[in-house]
């Protein structure tokens, strides 16, 4: 690991940018990094204007580039027991702790480290670097960002996503759709089970038809998709309702996820819970005509497809490993490739320490995508 890498990766594990927060320390300081080698920044804001994607090319403005992606944001460590300061980088037996390190800004650090290097190429075919928000609440960020390569950048030959893949090419992924559903009851004193309309247990009967659909799936996985699990997951993360044991909930809301394989699609699941919701009703509105059931969509990420193409190549003759693999998770690889880029997901770390408490890297992985970024500036300058 050269200590170029180890100090950006330091610097940006040192933001807190867990996804509620804003990610403009971060990006003001890759901004001032790469200003101070004269190498222009392009901000895409947030509605808001607390979080912005950045993305900035170096080397000439002509077709053929490779695109870096990364997120910026991590997720939370509320409730976890670490042993070390999350947003500090501590060094331990070959590892690099701390949240953000595998997932995933150790592949942007590095990248980051290499400009230098970069310029002193004199690159023939340009890098472009791609940082972007909220990946980790459903790739909200990305698709501004796609929207403006689309639009100010020569066509690059490859989109390689750093995901932490252990260096290895993935060149397929589950898509995601993350929703809320809101349960409106009516509220009495417990005792009165009659007078009130329960939104808690309401919305567990929903959370049990969600895992019904999902036991469904399962039981007619197809056992040659090289997917685990071999089929379009639902699951329930979060659950908020009710404000005391003896009254009658009037509202109760669920945020769930829906992971799909390639091919498959999210709609049918939500239409069919919608249809469940419709059953359920009438009974509802019989005690109070207020109540309802709604849900909200606010993250839709496409999958990945295995099609092939010069990202692929591109990667598998870099890391001299030609076995295609897949992963479960969702990312932005599936929007690259909606708007027509070539993809692949390859990056260092592994995603079984992704979203742990003491999340780690081994510095070895970090030394292999060192190597693996290097042989690339060796093509694009050739």
């Amino acid at each position: 690991m050269k200590p170029q890498s180890l100090d950006m990766i330091t610097r940006l594990v040192g933001f807190d940018t867990v996804s509620r927060h804003s990610n403009l320390a971060l990006i003001h300081y890759v901004r001032d990094y790469l200003d101070g080698y004269g190498i222009p920044s392009h901000l895409i804001e947030n509605p808001k204007g607390d979080k912005a994607n950045l993305f900035a090319t170096i080397g000439p403005d002509v077709e053929g580039g490779v695109v870096l992606s990364g997120h910026t944001d991590v997720v939370p460590v509320d409730g976890q027991p670490w042993d070390t300061d999350p947003f500090q980088v501590t060094e331990k037996d070959g590892k690099l702790y701390g949240r953000g390190t595998c997932d995933m800004k150790a592949f942007s650090a590095i990248a980051l480290s290499m400009v230098p290097d970069m310029l002193a190429r004199k690159l023939k075919r340009p890098i472009h670097l791609a940082l972007s928000y909220d990946e980790e609440i459903g790739c909200v960020g990305a698709p501004s960002m796609i929207d403006r390569l689309l639009a100010d950048v020569a066509t690059p030959a490859a989109v390689i996503v750093g995901e932490p893949t252990s260096m290895r090419a993935i060149v397929a992924h589950k898509g995601i759709a993350a929703l809320r559903t809101t349960v409106i009851g009516h509220e009495a004193h417990s005792s009165q089970v009659q007078r009130g309309v329960s939104a808690v247990m309401t919305a567990a009967r929903l959370i049990t038809f969600i895992d019904d659909m999902m036991a469904e799936n399962k039981a007619k996985a197809d056992p040659h998709c090289p997917f685990v699990p071999p089929y379009t997951t639902l699951h329930v993360g979060v659950v908020q309702g009710g404000t005391a044991l003896n009254i009658i909930s009037r509202e109760c809301s669920f945020t769930w996820d829906i992971r799909t394989v390639p091919g498959d699609d999210w709609r049918p699941y939500l239409k069919r819970l919608e249809e469940f919701a419709d059953t359920l009703l009438p009974g509802m509105r019989a005690i109070s005509s207020d109540a309802s059931i709604t849900t909200q969509v606010f993250a839709d990420a496409p999958p990945l497809q295995d099609q092939g193409g010069t990202a692929q190549e591109l990667v598998f003759a870099l890391t001299g490993n030609t076995a295609p693999q897949v992963v479960p998770y969702a990312a932005e690889g599936g929007l690259f490739q909606e708007r027509g880029f070539p993809v692949v997901l390859c990056g260092p770390g592994s995603i079984d320490q992704a979203h742990q408490p003491n999340e780690y890297i081994d510095i070895s992985q970090v030394g292999a995508c060192e190597t693996f970024l290097d042989k690339l500036l060796d093509q694009l300058s050739r």
